[in-house]
Order: C-alpha cells, then sequence, then structure tokens
C-alpha cells in the first residue's frame, strides 16, 4: 500500500490536478498546449540529452534489458493487431493502429517519474537507455506495418523515407542524438549551460504530467468497450509480463529489470493517438484507450511495484 500512496498517487494526483484545471476552464485549451509543446519540445529534450550526455553506456545499455523490453513490446503490438483484426473483425488498418496503442508504451511522462519516485534518480540510466531508441523502433514497427496493411507491400520505402524525415526534425530524436555525440566525444559543456539546462529540465515532468491531465480532459471514453478493455489487458499486463519472463530468462539484473518492468507496466502514450490520427483509422478506441489505461495503471502499476517488491 505504501508504494501506491507514496511512489505512484503523485504522480498521477499531478495529471488528475491538470484535467481538474482544465475542466474547470482555470486554464485553457491553448495554455495546455502550450505547456505540452513547452515540456515535449524543449524542457523532455532538454532533460533527455542531459541524461544521455551522462550514462554510463557500457552499463546502460545491457542488450538483456532491451532484448526483454522490446520482446515485451513487439509481443503486444501483434497481440493487439491480431486480436483487434480475428477477436473483434476490425479493418487490418485499424487493427494496426490498435497494435500500436498496445505498443507504444508512456516511457518518458509514467515511466521515468515512477521508478524515479521509487528508486531513486541513480535508477534510471536503463530508462534512458529504453527511451533512446523507444520511438524510433515503435514507429518503424508501425509504419511499415500500415503501409503494407494499406497496399500490401507497394509504397513501404517512401513511407520511411517520410519517417526518417519526421525524425530528423523531431526534437527529442535530435535530443538524444546530440547526447550521445557529446557522451562519446567527451566534449566538455560549460558550467553556466548546463546548470541553465538543469534548471529547465527540472520542469519537464511536471509540466509533461500537469499538460498530459489537460490533453486527457479531451478524451472522452466512448464506445468500443471491449476492444478498449482488450488494449488495456495487452498493455497493463501481457507486455511486463512478457519482459518479466524474457528478463528472467536471460539473467537480467535487478535494477535494469525493474526499470524494464515498470516502463513496459506503462499506459499507452498520447502518441498512440496521434499514431491513429494521422492515418484516420481506429482513433475513437485509440483515444479511449490512452485515457482508460492511463487511470487503470494507477491499481496495476501498485500491482507491478508489489511483485517487484516481494
Amino acid at each position: 500500500m505504501s508504494a501506491l500512496i507514496e511512489v505512484i498517487l503523485p504522480v498521477f494526483l499531478v495529471i488528475g490536478i491538470g484535467w481538474l484545471a482544465t475542466w474547470a476552464k482555470l486554464i485553457s485549451k491553448d495554455a495546455v498546449e502550450g505547456l505540452m509543446y513547452f515540456a515535449t519540445n524543449l524542457a523532455v529534450p532538454i532533460l533527455l540529452f542531459l541524461a544521455i550526455s551522462r550514462l554510463d553506456l557500457g552499463r546502460s545499455f545491457d542488450p538483456k534489458l532491451l532484448v526483454s523490453f522490446y520482446t515485451g513490446a513487439v509481443s503486444g503490438f501483434f497481440a493487439g493487431l491480431l486480436g483487434a483484426r480475428y477477436l473483434f473483425g476490425r479493418p487490418w488498418m485499424d487493427s494496426v493502429a490498435i497494435g500500436f496503442v498496445t505498443l507504444f508504451s508512456n516511457s518518458l511522462l509514467l515511466g521515468l517519474p515512477i521508478t524515479e519516485r521509487a528508486f531513486g534518480s541513480d535508477a534510471l540510466g536503463p530508462n534512458f537507455a529504453i527511451i533512446s531508441i523507444h520511438a524510433p523502433t515503435c514507429y518503424v514497427i508501425g509504419v511499415m506495418a500500415m503501409e503494407i496493411a494499406k497496399s500490401q507491400g507497394n509504397g513501404i520505402g517512401a513511407a520511411l523515407k517520410g519517417f526518417a524525415r519526421s525524425m530528423s526534425r523531431n526534437p527529442l530524436v535530435i535530443a538524444i542524438i546530440l547526447g550521445f555525440v557529446v557522451n562519446l566525444s567527451a566534449i566538455p559543456m560549460p558550467l553556466v549551460v548546463t546548470d541553465a539546462f538543469e534548471l529547465i529540465a527540472r520542469a519537464a515532468i511536471p509540466a509533461a504530467l500537469f499538460g498530459l491531465g489537460g490533453v486527457l480532459y479531451r478524451y472522452r471514453p466512448e464506445g468500443d468497450v471491449k476492444t478498449v478493455a482488450y488494449i488495456c489487458a495487452v498493455s497493463l499486463i501481457l507486455h511486463p509480463a512478457v519482459t518479466w519472463g524474457v528478463g528472467r530468462f536471460v539473467g537480467l539484473e535487478e535494477a535494469p529489470f525493474r526499470s524494464a518492468i515498470i516502463t513496459a507496466s506503462m499506459a499507452p502514450g498520447v502518441n498512440a493517438y496521434v499514431f491513429a490520427n494521422l492515418y484516420g483509422v481506429a482513433k475513437r478506441a485509440a483515444a479511449t484507450a490512452v485515457l482508460v489505461a492511463t487511470v487503470a495503471s494507477i491499481v496495476t502499476a501498485w500491482g507491478w511495484l508489489s511483485l517487484l517488491a516481494m
């Protein structure tokens, strides 16, 4: 119970305050969008840049960690894709979008703060290792699958070119690449610059969590009840369960194992809805699943933390 009260609830309380402030019109839609723009395009990239530039790469980039987490993620993708198609009779493009929802856990806005509150800031190295390749890996899988669904294999090259163009303009990706450059080249950073960056980075997670609450206010739960319940089960139970099994099988050390399980057990991120909206398919199911799974993860994350403590 202490994990629920001391670790998980404060994170979700910040999200809830953002939701309530938007509902009560204490903060406008434009203000929420501006806050999320600041968080996702400036503060969070700076946070990632600082973290990657200081990572002990040899220690944090454990192949066993990445195999454990991404085996769970890909298993979630195929469970979402095939379940949507054969259990619920959705069209293939809808099924790919639903598979993307079950693939893309909220590793950044939920995984980071919960891991930090549970195990301290020194435990975040494996989280940053997962995050550094999370968006590119998930989008490559999603875009390739969607293009196959759209055109039976035609046009994948053009889609991947568009994906590469999009990623090259993504502030998160740019920050991660620059972080690796600084890390590998041992370029010294002026103290005044790092101090300024750290001030901004401290605002990243609180601002993003508050803004996430405002964004989730727009997602009204409606329809697709069975599909949404299935998405929640895959995202919150299957993904971390597979990660747990693979992690134990390959002998993953305890610290990265904890980070992998916590990250895998997070609800789908808002990018899951963004992907569905981009292709104009399964938007209602994706939006509702992001909201419902985020609320449900208060309980399921507590359950996984309790298992880790045993």
